[in-house]
C-alpha cells in the first residue's frame, strides 16, 4: 500500500530495519533475543516507520534521530501485536506462528513488555516531547484494549468500536508522524496537520482490515480468513450488517449460535457477511476516513512526501474495494 518514493527513503528504511534487529538483542539471553526478534524476522509492511520517515520530510530528514524515531514506533507496534495475540488467542501472525502459539502466553506477554522497555530506552535521546508522545500512545493502546475487552456496556456499539479502533490503531499512526516530524525539526503547525492525517488514516486502515477479514484469503491478510469474526469480534462491517436489511436476522442467529468456525455453518456465515449491506457500508467508511486524511494534508506544502501520504489514503480505499 505504501512504498518508498526514492532511493534515500529505501536506504533509511534499511537503516531502521538494522536498528530494530539490534535493539531487540539481549546479550547473554539468546532465548529472549529469539522471541523478541520473531515477528521482526517474519517481515511486515513497516508502515509506521515509513510514516515517520515521510513526516520527517517536512523538516530535515537527515537528522540522526529520525531513524531512531522510526524504530521506536515499530518496536511499540510489534509489542502490541504480541499482547493482542495473547488476548485474541491468535495462532498466526504475518504468515508465521504467533509467539503465544509457539512459546505460550506468559512468554509472549513478557516479550511484548521487553519490546516496550526497549522502545522507551531508544526514545530517551529524542527528548521530552517525544517521550510524552510515546506515553500518550501507550495510554491509548491500553485504554483501547481494555475497552475492547470490557465491551460496549450499554453504549452505542458502533461508537464504542470506533473509539477502540482509534486507540488501538490510529494512536500508533499518530505517534509515528509525531516522532518522525519532531526528530526532523518540523514546525508545530505542520506536526498537528500530520497528526490529524494520521488519526484519520489510522482508523480507515483498521476498517479496511475489517473488510479484508471478511473478503480476503489468508495469503493477503497474513492471518486466517475470518479470524476476527470467529474470535467473536463485532467489527464495523458486522455491526452494520446486523442493523437490518438483507440477511440480518439469519446472520444474528448464526452469530448467536456460534456458527463461525471452519465448517459448513461457518462458511455460510461468512457468505452472509459478504452479501450483506454492512460490507458496502464499511467500504464507504474507509473512503470517508481517507477523504478526511487527504483534507488534513492540504495544510502541508506540496511535495513528494505529501504525494506519498495522499497515495497511501487512496490505495487504502482501493484495497478495501478489491
Amino acid at each position: 500500500m505504501l512504498t518508498a518514493t526514492d532511493p534515500r527513503l529505501d536506504a533509511d528504511l534499511a537503516r531502521c530495519e538494522g536498528l530494530l534487529h539490534t535493539s531487540v538483542q539481549c546479550p547473554g539471553n539468546p532465548f529472549l533475543t529469539a522471541v523478541a526478534d520473531h515477528l521482526f524476522m517474519a517481515g511486515g509492511k513497516r508502515l509506521r516507520p515509513m510514516l515517520a520517515l515521510l513526516a520527517a520530510r517536512f523538516g530535515d530528514p537527515g537528522r540522526p534521530d529520525v531513524i531512531r524515531a522510526a524504530a521506536v514506533v515499530e518496536l511499540l507496534h510489534v509489542a502490541s501485536l504480541y499482547h493482542d495475540d495473547v488476548m485474541d488467542q491468535a495462532t498466526l501472525r504475518r504468515g508465521v506462528p504467533s509467539v503465544n502459539a509457539g512459546w505460550g502466553n506468559r512468554v509472549a506477554v513478557l516479550a511484548g513488555d521487553y519490546l516496550v522497555a526497549r522502545a522507551a530506552e531508544l526514545a530517551v535521546p529524542l527528548g521530552h516531547a517525544a517521550v510524552m508522545a510515546q506515553s500518550e500512545a501507550l495510554r491509548r493502546l491500553v485504554q483501547g484494549q481494555l475497552n475492547e475487552t470490557v465491551g460496549a456496556a450499554g453504549t452505542d456499539p458502533e461508537e464504542h468500536y470506533l473509539r477502540v479502533v482509534a486507540d488501538k490503531t490510529a494512536a500508533l499512526f499518530v505517534l509515528a508522524v509525531r516522532l518522525g516530524a519532531h526528530a526532523a525539526g518540523v514546525p508545530d503547525g505542520r506536526i498537528e496537520a500530520l497528526a490529524a492525517y494520521a488519526e484519520a488514516v489510522g482508523i480507515g486502515f483498521q476498517l479496511c482490515d475489517d473488510v479484508l477479514d471478511i473478503t480476503a484469503p489468508s495469503d493477503r491478510s497474513g492471518k486466517p480468513a475470518g479470524a476476527d469474526v470467529r474470535a467473536g469480534l463485532r467489527t464495523l462491517p458486522v455491526l452494520r450488517a446486523l442493523r437490518g436489511g438483507r440477511g440480518s436476522r439469519r446472520l444474528r442467529w448464526a452469530l448467536a449460535a456460534g456458527a463461525v468456525g471452519e465448517g459448513i455453518a461457518g462458511r455460510r456465515t461468512m457468505t452472509l457477511l459478504r452479501r450483506s449491506p454492512g460490507l458496502a457500508d464499511a467500504r464507504a467508511e474507509v473512503a470517508r476516513y481517507a477523504a478526511n486524511a487527504q483534507a488534513a494534508l492540504q495544510a502541508l506544502p506540496e511535495s513528494a512526501a505529501r504525494q506519498a501520504l495522499d497515495e497511501f489514503s487512496a490505495a487504502m480505499v482501493r484495497r478495501a474495494q478489491a
